[in-house]
């Protein structure tokens, strides 16, 4: 077997495939023996980094969140792999005690159920899951430091920030000697570009900040599941896919098939590797609800898209 490609994020010690496996589903759309024969394979194959959040999944009738944290922790204590995997969650979606957002006695609060449901002593990416316009940035981010002086935490990092805001925590960061952001988890993938592409992903390039792109097969449209409106009613995905084909998505899933037939590789391998090779891309974040899913999504690893071919595939979106 060709050895797995393991990339560094940003200027930290982590270190992931060019793929991590997305923890939304677990507890939500697959149960816990599911979800554990899907961990133990993703380890197997060569994976290293798994990412949740306290919120997973809070939208589902009877759940509060942390079902996704509660079902991770209880394989890492039968399995015994604390030590072969990188755990990454976040705060700031989930209201409960000592507030919401980034308040700091939620960050705290937060951070201990967080550490308790996974059942380890320290997370290894924390992310600010959303910023907070009412909480003074210099604020949160001192309520991070205090979990990595404590040694809770190992890594911090931002979802779902604009490039202003990004910037200026950064900034506080150097100028009030406050812990900084070293990874960066926004929408991103071959039919939702404006929110990474440009000033966003040129302050991370400039800041060596890594980034794990989310929604990268576009909630499914990227597999070819909906090549045409006569497709949009095979799922309850469907209503939402209408606007990808109006718009881009035609000539996105196109040029993919183009590109299929040249390299043999499936549509979601394709628009994995297209998000591994962009600029800043540490790896994209994909969950899967079978092991045959996973191998198929794991088999991005090891495709090397040429210069024409990711032209063609970025082209196809502009």
């Amino acid at each position: 077997m060709t050895a797995i490609p393991l990339r560094t994020l940003g200027a930290t010690d982590l270190q992931t495939p060019p793929l991590i496996l997305g923890g939304n589903v677990f507890g939500w759309t697959i149960d816990r023996d599911s979800s554990f024969r899907i961990l133990d394979a993703f380890v197997d194959l060569g994976g290293t980094m798994i990412d949740t959040a306290d919120v997973y999944s809070a939208w589902v009738d009877g759940h509060r969140g942390g079902e996704s944290e509660t079902i991770i922790g209880e394989w890492l204590r039968r399995s015994g792999k604390r030590d072969l995997v990188l755990i990454a969650t976040k705060v700031g979606m989930l209201p409960g005690e000592g507030g919401e957002k980034l308040a700091p006695s939620r960050i705290a609060a937060a951070a201990e159920a967080s550490l308790d449901r996974l059942g380890t002593d320290h997370i290894d990416l924390y992310y600010a899951h959303q910023d907070d316009d009412d909480t003074p940035q210099e604020d949160y981010l001192a309520a991070f430091g205090r979990l990595v002086d404590a040694g809770k935490v190992r890594v911090l990092g931002a979802s779902n920030f604009r490039a202003m805001r990004l910037k200026s925590a950064l900034d506080l960061a150097t100028s009030e000697g406050l812990p900084r952001f070293h990874a960066l988890q926004p929408e991103y993938n071959l039919v939702s570009r404006r929110k990474y592409e440009g000033e966003l992903q040129n302050l991370c390039v400039e800041h060596n900040i890594g980034v794990a792109p989310y929604y990268g097969l576009a909630s499914g449209f990227l597999t070819g599941k909906y090549p045409s409106t006569e497709d949009l009613s095979k799922s309850v995905r469907g209503g939402g896919m209408a606007k990808l084909l109006a718009g881009k998505g035609a000539a996105v899933l196109a040029a993919m098939d183009a590109v299929a037939a040249e390299t043999g590789a499936t549509l979601a391998q394709i628009a994995l590797a297209w998000l591994a090779a962009q600029e800043g891309v540490t790896a994209p974040i994909a969950s899967a609800t079978s092991v045959d899913q996973l191998e198929e999504l794991v088999g991005a690893w090891q495709i090397d898209l040429t210069a024409d071919q990711l032209a063609h595939l970025t082209d196809a979106g502009v």
